[in-house]
């Protein structure tokens, strides 16, 4: 089977593309949407709360973070448990509650395990922020760079084209209490349930931990499960590299289709080579600024609407999100897509 690349331009959502899709999750945690959770004013630390340090896209994510403490003026800075875990990831914010920062920015290991401490934060007047958890309970504003149910169904037209519409595939995902890595594969699922019935998912979503080891290690486990295998979905930063790995050690380059989520720092070798015919991101530079952005606002006493401009690429009119249970949730349109033909364009 020839794999058939399909070139788009770099944008693929738009502000149609954004409107009216539910997601996972319930509850806004508390406060009227768009409204700060108290904070402590514009003199206190804006922290930023990744998954993991160490990972390429939170590597890029500081660089935001940086750019945007030198543009601002303000203490700002990231932080991260060595492991992507909801315990980590705890320990550090409900460290931040006791020096009383002005805001905390998340990026969540668990929405649901981590609901119960953003609370604490909101609750000690430290304003909330969080992105790729879209419903999560706790927070004051969820920011996405896109609809997340719109972001999993491109991936599958993609990879759909890729695979010629028909065969076996399965999807990696960093945690399974991921929300945005949850949506993004029910959204890519549907899809293909939908418009293209001679495809079959093979198993449930695979969990990859956000570790390449891992991804790399049950893409083998897969590839030697199921010989006939046409694709692959990742959705963690690392997965479609160790998948990479596992296909290209296969000789099953031009047999097997490799698409999902990633940056081309961390991609570019496996997307030359073709073992990775697709990445789709956003810039987490970018991200990590719209959610100190967001925080910024609130705790001048401003609010976040639909079609408010954060001043960031991607970010110039906001749009709200119908999430059940969630009054708070919006989204930038800042989703790119790269394969061999463009990724030289992008320097991160």
């Amino acid at each position: 089977m020839n794999k058939k690349l399909v070139v788009t331009g770099v944008a693929l959502a738009s502000l149609g593309l954004l409107a009216g899709c539910g997601t996972t999750g319930a509850g806004t945690g508390g406060g009227d949407a768009g409204t700060g959770g108290g904070g402590g004013g514009e003199a206190g630390a804006y922290v930023t709360v990744v998954k993991a340090t160490g990972i390429g896209w939170f590597d890029r994510m500081e660089v935001g973070v940086d750019e945007w403490a030198a543009e601002t003026g303000l203490d700002a800075r990231q932080e991260g448990p060595s492991a992507a875990t909801n315990e980590g990831q705890v320990e550090i914010i409900q460290n931040l509650i006791a020096q009383k920062p002005t805001a905390i920015t998340v990026v969540p290991n668990d929405v649901a395990g981590i609901a119960s401490t953003l609370q604490e934060a909101r609750d000690a007047g430290i304003i909330v922020v969080t992105h790729e958890a879209a419903g999560v309970e706790g927070a004051d504003i969820d920011i996405e760079g896109f609809e997340n149910g719109a972001y999993g169904r491109q991936i599958m037209d993609n990879l759909a084209e890729c695979m010629g519409e028909e065969g076996g595939y399965v999807q990696m995902v960093g945690r399974l209490t991921n929300g945005s890595h949850s949506e993004w594969v029910a959204g890519a699922l549907a899809n293909q349930e939908e418009n293209y019935p001679e495809m079959t998912r093979l198993e449930d979503p695979i969990e990859s931990e956000e570790n390449e080891e891992v991804a790399y290690n049950k893409a083998k486990e897969i590839l030697a499960k199921y010989p006939d295998i046409k694709g692959f979905q990742g959705s963690a930063g690392t997965d479609v590299v160790g998948i990479a790995r596992a296909v290209e050690e296969a000789g099953k380059t031009d047999e097997v289709c490799v698409m999902g989520t990633s940056i081309p720092s961390v991609a570019s070798s496996y997307v030359e080579t073709g073992a990775i015919d697709k990445i789709f991101f956003w810039d987490p530079a970018l991200a990590g600024k719209a959610q100190l952005a967001i925080a910024k606002i609130l705790a001048e006493g401003g609010t976040i609407e639909e079609g408010t401009d954060l001043g960031i690429e991607g970010y110039e009119s906001l749009v709200k999100l119908d999430v059940e249970g969630a009054d708070n949730v919006f989204a930038g349109d800042a989703a790119l897509a790269v394969d061999a033909s463009n990724i030289a364009e992008y320097d991160f």
